[in-house]
């Protein structure tokens, strides 16, 4: 039986999550990945080498290697002090691999052997990706890290999002959606990692016109400024309005909450009411597979990483998010799934 091709679109810890599960399963994996990141080490990179962000193509070649426990710790390794502070190891590798081989690209493609990297990894472009965020007051800021770092953005609150100028998707971007069966959209920021990949010329029109059907998995939280009261049906409306058709086949999403200390925690930050709920009054003809879907484990964050504050620390459980996308693929013809 020839292994069903499933591609995902997003970045960041969402995609290193997702990633880390399903290549467990006989999949054929292309992992789409948003080149907007221009914050922290990635961002450095790119201001100070001319390179294309490496942050987010580097967590989905982790998630998917098969390398070694030291090899994989490598990749992540984050320099605490001296020159290099905040740098990550595998950031200054893929930067290192793009000016010898010519172009990103290639040098992703020689990452993947290196690493035995099970699947593939796609940057979603090769131009020079720079969001440009509207205010609703109006005023407008450029750069994916004022996303996070931006105060006026968490109390002003954001209209729109766009490209500071057009890019071009990457032509193995386009091959693989319209290969594959399945469409993967998140998890993820929903505007620092999944509406830049949207943006792009090429993708919207390839996934509408893919026969593959599409799974959206929910964001576990919402952002202040950001997407501030939204639910599972406000996310679908701004992804199936960007593509310009009711796309979005199956959504997966989380019915558990986290402890209620991990949620006062978190409100603290991002403000009340901050679960993504899942409304019983959306008109939809999406089906829907659901249960606990949460990580346990509490998060750690690495010493010398100048992001840290902007990670979140309510996330999926690798393993968890991998029985429901298999559930999908092997069953899909059922309304409504809870897992265990």
């Amino acid at each position: 039986m020839k292994k069903k091709k499933i591609v995902t679109i997003g970045g960041g810890t969402g995609s290193f999550t997702l990633l880390s599960g399903i290549k467990q399963y006989q999949y054929d994996i292309t992992a789409i990945v948003t080149m907007a990141d221009d914050g922290g080490s990635t961002g450095k990179l790119r201001d100070e080498l001319g390179v294309l962000p490496p942050g987010d193509v580097r967590q989905c070649l982790v998630a998917l290697s098969h390398s070694s426990e030291e090899l994989r710790a490598l990749m992540n390794y984050r320099f605490e002090n001296g020159g290099l502070e905040g740098h990550n190891f595998g950031n200054i590798f893929l930067s290192a691999l793009e000016k010898l081989n010519g172009n990103f690209s290639d040098g992703v493609a020689e990452a993947i052997r290196i690493l035995n990297v099970s699947g593939n990894v796609v940057p979603v472009s090769e131009g020079d990706m720079r969001l440009k965020i509207r205010l609703n007051d109006g005023r407008i800021v450029v750069g994916e890290k004022e996303l996070d770092d931006n105060d006026d953005i968490r109390t002003t609150g954001v209209h729109d999002v766009q490209l500071a100028k057009s890019v071009r998707a990457n032509p193995a971007a386009i091959s693989a959606i319209e290969k594959a069966h399945f469409i993967i959209i998140g998890p993820g920021d929903h505007y620092g990692s999944i509406v830049p990949n949207l943006l792009v010329n090429g993708i919207k029109t390839a996934i509408k016109k893919s026969r593959a059907k599409v799974i959206f998995i929910a964001p576990l939280t919402n952002k202040k400024g950001l997407t501030s009261g939204y639910s599972v049906g406000t996310y679908i409306e701004s992804i199936e309005k960007m593509i310009g058709n009711t796309r979005i086949n199956f959504v997966v999403h989380n019915a558990t909450a986290p402890h209620k200390e991990i949620i006062a925690r978190y409100e603290r930050q991002e403000g009340k009411n901050s679960l993504v709920q899942l409304e019983t009054s959306f008109v939809h003809s999406y089906k829907l597979v659901t249960g606990d879907l949460l990580r346990k484990e509490k998060i750690i964050h690495t010493r010398g990483d100048v992001l840290a504050h902007t990670r979140a620390f309510i996330r999926h459980d690798s393993e968890k998010l991998a029985r429901a996308i298999a559930l999908i693929t092997e069953y899909d013809d059922y309304k409504t799934f809870t897992i265990a």
